[in-house]
This record gives structure tokens, sequence and C-alpha cells, in this order.
């Protein structure tokens, strides 16, 4: 009876096992957002734990996680299983050190960990973002302040995508050209590298894009959103207003994917035609376009971003078969670029 019972378990954990996560775009997103430090996030089993989390979640919910197996050290166990760093171990040391030395009560710090920390950093950033790109798009702000405001959301964004890097991947391991190397085939594949190097694009030019901001603003509602939904709940405000923005906010995840990678290939087409003005930008435009190849292909871009292409594509090629033919031979050079 044992055997009947286990062995459907066991066919699903192979099917889990077998699955193609790779191809899956939710699971980068889900990968990305799991806050755990570095060292443990290149550990194969920690990896394989939350595949199996991932799959029960996404895929199949009747599918039976065990808790992760003990590592070889009570640290790093601890770490894992809370999904917290190691910072927790050094308040609990310091509360056991000032029990020991005062014989009275002493307060107990509150159990803020470090994935607490991080998440409320974000969180304001976020926000602060929100807030001023809303400001810089409003019609009847002043030129002057519009555009200060347009620049400092792109400042916001980089600064929390390179604190996100920075706490999920630590920093390279030594500074050396293979040990940069590697860190940055780690994180170039990263949605938050991807927003980083797109506001850097965006901060240091002299076009004022106000159109480019959507990204911007659909991340940084994402972000806020996440978070009040996590832990404003049981706020009677957060209840009577912002609780259904935010379910509408997270059931729509997709739709702000989608409304971004429209953006992002829009911005590319504008660029080319500022090439026509006095305000032209030849590198900005062909690094912003080498940035547009890095989304086509990156996981946790790719499936939105070709969806687009390949509706472009069905619009454009009938068109140039007809009227241009002899435009065939660059789009194919462009093709080969494209896809290489």
């Amino acid at each position: 009876m044992a055997d009947r019972e286990e062995d459907p378990q066991r066919l699903k954990k192979i099917a889990a096992a077998a699955y193609d996560y790779e191809n899956d775009p939710r699971w980068a997103d889900y990968w990305s957002n799991i806050l755990i430090p570095p060292h443990m996030a290149s550990r194969s089993d920690v990896r394989e734990h939350f595949k199996r989390k991932f799959y029960q979640r996404y895929i199949d919910p009747e599918l039976v996680v065990e808790a992760m197996s003990m590592g070889s050290s009570s640290s790093s166990s601890s770490s894992a299983a809370s999904e917290q760093p190691r910072a927790r171990n050094s308040g609990s040391a310091t509360r056991t050190s000032g029990a020991s030395a005062t014989s009275g009560p002493t307060p107990t710090p509150a159990p803020t960990s470090m994935r607490w920390d991080r998440q409320t950093i974000q969180f304001s950033v976020n926000a602060w973002v929100f807030v001023v790109a809303v400001l810089a798009i409003f019609p009847i702000i002043p030129q002057n302040l519009s555009n200060r405001a347009y620049r400092l959301s792109f400042m916001g964004t980089a600064c929390s995508s390179l604190y996100s890097l920075y706490s999920l991947y630590g920093k390279p391991r030594a500074w050396n050209l293979q040990a940069v190397q590697v860190w940055f085939q780690s994180v170039i594949a990263t949605k938050d590298f991807l927003y980083f190097i797109y506001c850097l694009m965006f901060v240091t030019s002299h076009l004022y894009l106000k159109f480019a901001l959507i990204p911007i603003l659909c991340r940084a509602v994402e972000h806020v959103a996440k978070f009040l939904r996590r832990n404003f709940t049981r706020s009677s405000l957060y209840r009577k207003y912002l609780e259904e923005p935010c379910v509408w906010v997270e059931s729509n995840a997709t739709t702000l994917s989608i409304l971004s990678s429209h953006t992002e290939i829009g911005l590319g087409f504008l660029l080319i035609l500022s090439l026509l003005s006095w305000q032209r930008n030849i590198i900005q435009t062909f690094m912003y376009w080498q940035l547009l190849k890095l989304m086509y292909h990156a996981p946790v871009t790719a499936s939105y971003h070709q969806s687009v292409w390949s509706k472009i594509g069905r619009t454009i090629n009938p068109l140039v078969h007809r009227y241009a033919p002899f435009l065939n031979t660059p789009i194919s050079a462009i093709q080969r670029w494209w896809f290489r």
C-alpha cells in the first residue's frame, strides 16, 4: 500500500527533474526573486530545491517538496532553510552576550533580518522613483522640473538595480579579469542588469524621451505592489485604498511586461529616427540596439521580446516582399547579426 502511495510522488519528482526550467521565463523571474546569500545560490542542491518548489507552485501543486537537507555547516543550513543571510546569527549572539552580562531583563532587538532590510530599501527607492516619474510625465509640470525628474527616475532605478545585483550576487571574488568575467557572465542575463544598462542609456542622453519612462514605471509599480501585499495586509488604509490596485498589478504582471517590451522596441526605432535630427547620437543608438539584442536572447525577457518581433515580422515581411524586394539582402544581413 505504501509503495502505491509513494510511486506517484516518485513519478512527479522525475517529471520535476526533467522539466525544462531554462526555457520557462517564469523560472528566471522566480529565481531572481529568491533572496538568499550568493554562497548559497551557487550550490546545486539549493538550486534544485527551489526548482522543485517552482514546479510545485506553477506546474503540479500535488508534488510534495521535502525540507532542504542539512548542509556541511550549521550556519549554512540555517541560512538556507530560512532564506536569510548570516546576519541573523550575529544578532542572536549579541542577544546571548547581552543577557549573560546583565542580570536584569534586556530588551531584545527587533527580529529584522537582512532580507527585510533589503526589501524595505527596494520599496523606498521604487516608491520614490514612481513619484518622480509621474512628475516627469505630468504635463503641467514646468519643463526644467520635468527634465530633472526625468533624469532622477533613471538614476533611482539604476541605483535600485545595482543594489539588487550586489545583494543577490555580491561582488567578484577577486579584481582580476577572470574573476570579473565569471561574475559578469552570472549577472548579464538578469533583469536587474538589463534595467541598469537601460537606465544608463537614457540618464546620459540629451534626448528627453518621456516614452522611455514606461518600463521604469512598470518596474516600480510591481516592486511597490509586491511589498505592500506582503507587509501591509493588516492596515486598514491599505485594505481601503490600495488593496485592489495592488491585486490588479500582481495579477497583470505579464501585461506590464508585454507593455514594457513594446515600449523598449519602439524606443529603438525612435532612436533611429532621431539620427535625422540635430540631437542624434549614433553611439547611443548602436548601444541601445545591442541592449535590445541582449533582451531578445535573455531568458527573463526573451518570450516577450520575441513575441513582439514576430508580430513586426508578420506585418513588415509581406510588404517588403511585395513593394521593396531590394531590401531583402540588407534585412537578411541584419537578421544574421541579430541571431548570432
